[in-house]
């Protein structure tokens, strides 16, 4: 899966599970600020990326991912290791 792909996938359940609006996710939101994320969210994403992309989220490697971009880049380097 390519990195497009990885957006486009995450960027529709954010929109579509999370009720976020579209414009609002670019590559420098923050997931808690600009995205209104909070920590029940974040329980929701671990089911969704884990049903979607097949791994499990573990919370220690998310405590650096505070932008989209590190979303994105998060989820492609476990791609990768898969």
């Amino acid at each position: 899966m390519n990195r497009k792909e990885i957006e486009s996938k995450v960027n529709g359940f954010l929109v579509e599970e999370m009720e976020i609006e579209g414009a609002d996710i670019n590559d420098g939101a923050l997931l808690k600020e600009d995205l209104g994320l909070d920590s029940l969210d974040f329980v929701d994403i671990v089911v969704i990326v884990e049903k979607t992309f097949g791994f499990k989220i573990r919370p220690e490697e998310m405590s650096g991912v505070l932008t989209m971009r590190d979303f994105y880049d998060y989820i492609e380097s476990e791609m990768k290791i898969r």
